[in-house]
This record gives structure tokens, sequence and C-alpha cells, in this order.
């Protein structure tokens, strides 16, 4: 406990801008967060005291760690499996532990978890020679999807395999390297949603509204909450899968369950167990932010109310431009709020370059369509310094 406030103290393994905004989440819950970093120039080492320098494979910096917390949760799921049974097994309280975690680390212990529980997944195999790879694509057709089983986000441990030939020279590459890998169906789907609960020890359970992913080049660009035209069936069977899951693989803390919804239904694409891309809209747009509710949930609060407090949400990731933009991000602050005085704003404390998400904005309204607009707008205006509507920051349009 902490000795001023008298209250339990949380660690968050990574300094990431997850990290950064669990923070901010919890001063309102007299909390200072604990952070273990790698570098004091992170994210969220920027925004709190209570800093210790370390990495996350090193069991010895996280046996340090834990003893500055009383429970300790995570930004990733980077933290070797071995390590978190130690301190499991030293008496370190860890949410989510690591056998649940594991499923969030491992694609291939995660799939053939969910088929186990009957959760509808694509078909997929184990890739441990090349020859895996061609009997699968040869069975379930080109192109396939393969993965690295660990590691992978924002795109990266994903490769589109187009046919027998792209394959071998690919697998055996991958297989040199060490990398353990999946190959997956390609999934024929409408869109990409996804399902954010948080679960606590106790075992109660809370779901936000199911949203809508957009993804350009394997980064999330947009989040729409709730997703627009969805059936309410549709909506509370993913809400209700999520809950499912987390119970049954006993997550603790924010689960965020990705999905294809296909023209038969819904099939589990990826799991994270933390706070997740997919519900930063729930800072601004729901009563409880799932960073709030992840600090409930691991400290054994009774979770907080999940409804929306708009009508239509939209989350958009500001990302480094191609180009350098002709203004510094001062400037192009100073413009956007000039224009949009309603847009909410999260910069991360990164560094620009191509690609990176170094922050998002949130906007709230009546409509979807018009929020999108906006959303969009504001996002665009902060990554590239122009206004892809052809709005003149001297007069308007």
């Amino acid at each position: 406990m902490d000795p001023v406030t008298g209250l339990p103290r949380v660690g968050m393994v990574g300094g990431g801008q997850l990290a950064r905004m669990t923070q901010q989440a919890a001063i309102a819950l007299g909390q200072s967060l604990r952070v273990l970093a790698i570098y004091s120039s992170e994210p969220a080492a920027l925004v709190t005291p209570n800093v210790t320098l370390g990495h996350h494979t090193d069991l010895d910096a996280l046996r340090e760690f834990a003893r500055t917390c009383d429970v300790m949760t995570f930004d990733h799921e980077h933290v070797p499996t071995e390590h978190l049974r130690a301190l499991v097994a030293a008496g370190v309280k860890v949410h989510p532990g690591p056998d649940a975690l594991i499923h969030a680390q491992d694609k291939l212990v995660m799939r053939d978890r969910l088929a186990e529980m009957g959760v509808p997944v694509p078909e997929y195999a184990p890739v441990t020679e090349p020859a895996d790879l061609v009997r699968f694509g040869s069975k379930y057709g080109w192109p396939c999807v393969l993965k690295a089983a660990r590691g992978g986000y924002d795109g990266r441990g994903v490769w589109m395999v187009g046919s027998e030939a792209e394959a071998v020279p690919l697998a055996t590459e991958l297989l040199a390297a060490s990398t353990p890998l999946l190959v997956e169906e390609r999934v024929e789907m409408k869109r990409e949603l996804a399902a954010l609960v948080a679960r606590s020890p106790f075992g109660q359970g809370a779901a936000w509204p199911t949203v809508e992913t957009v993804q350009k080049d394997g980064i999330c660009v947009e989040v729409l909450a709730p997703a627009p035209d969805l059936s309410p069936a549709l909506a509370a069977e993913a809400q209700e899968l999520a809950l499912r899951v987390a119970s049954t693989l006993g997550v603790v803390g924010v689960l965020a369950v990705e999905l294809f919804e296909t023209p038969t239904g819904l099939v589990v694409n990826e799991l994270a167990m933390r706070p997740h891309n997919s519900g930063h809209w729930t800072i601004e747009g729901a009563t409880t932010s799932q960073f709030a509710q992840h600090l409930r949930a691991v400290l054994d609060y009774p979770l907080g109310s999940t409804d929306p407090v708009a009508p239509a949400v939209v989350m958009a990731n500001v990302l480094g431009a191609a180009t350098s933009p002709s203004m510094g991000p001062d400037e192009r602050m100073h413009h956007l709020f000039a224009r949009f005085r309603d847009v909410h704003v999260h910069y991360y404390g990164k560094a620009e370059r191509p690609g990176r998400k170094i922050g998002h904005v949130t906007v709230l309204g009546q409509d979807m369509a018009t929020a999108r607009t906006r959303a969009r707008l504001a996002a665009d205006w902060l990554s590239t310094g122009m206004w892809t509507d052809g709005y003149d920051i001297h007069g308007g349009n």
C-alpha cells in the first residue's frame, strides 16, 4: 500500500502510450502508476514520476519492479511466460495471469483454445516446415495468411502468400530465423469489428458497444462506435462471445476481441489482454474509459458503466506522414482547434516518423457520417498539415 494515500499501488510493465493513458486515468483514482520502461524517453515515462528503468525480458528487473507494486499489469504482451510464472510462484499478484496471457502472446495456443471452446476461428495449421504451408494452401486455396505465432502487431509478422512459388522461399527464410509460424485461410469478410470487455477477479464482467475498426496497411486508422448498421443481435453476440472468452480463459483486466464480420457470421481474428486501440474512443465517448476500467479490474473494484455518452463516436489515429509537414505540430494543433473546437486530441509524446502512431483524435456527434468526416479531417491535418477537403487556413473554403 502507498504509505501516504493508503491505496494499493498498480505497476504496469511497458512504457508506451497505453501506459501513458492509463496513468492519466490513474490520477483520478488516487494512483500514481508505477511504470517499468526500457528508456526514460518512452511515452509513459514522460508523465509519471514512478518509473523504473529495466527490460521486460529481464527477470531480475521484473522482480525488483514487483517490489514497488501491489499488483502488476501490462502495456503489452511481450513479457516471457516463464518469467510471469516465476513471479506468480513468488507471490506477485499479476493481472492478467500467465495462464490467460499466453492466449494473447501465442497465436497458435490461442487458436487451439478457441477452437476447443467452439468459438468460430479461421481454418489454421502450424507451420514447422515449408511443406506444411504448401499443403495448407493447396487444400484451402491461395492466397493464405502466414503469421508469426509470437510477437507480431500492427501488420508486422503477417504475410499474404499467393502461391506455392512464394510459399517455399518465404517459409524457409522465416523458419531459418527461428520464427514460430502458423497459416490461416484468408477470410472473406464484410468488415472488421472489435468487442471490448473487462473482467475482475471477483468475476464481474462489463462490455462496451461493439465497434467497427477500419484498417489500412495493417494499421487501424479509424474506430466507429457503435459499429454502423450492425444488427442488435450480432452486436450482442460479439459482446457475449468476448465475455465468454474472458471468463473461460480467466482474464483479469481489459480484453479486446478482434473479429471479422463474414456473410455467415462472426470469426475471431486476434485477442489482446490490455487496453487496446479499438477502445481509445472510450476516454471521451463512454461513461468509464477502458483505462479507468482496466485499473478497476486489476484492483478488483466494482466495474464502471460502459454506456456511450453520444450517439456516434469516432476515433481516428494520427500517423506520421510519409513526408515531413511544412509546419510543426504546435502550429498544426493551433489551426486544428481554430477550425474544430470540439475535437479531442491525444498526443503520445513520440517523435514523428512515417506510419508511426503518434496520437489520436476523438469526435462525438449525433450522426456517424458527420462525426467520421470531422475525425478523419482532423487526423489527416495533424498528420500531414493539409486539409483533405481543400479548406484554406487563411480564409476557409
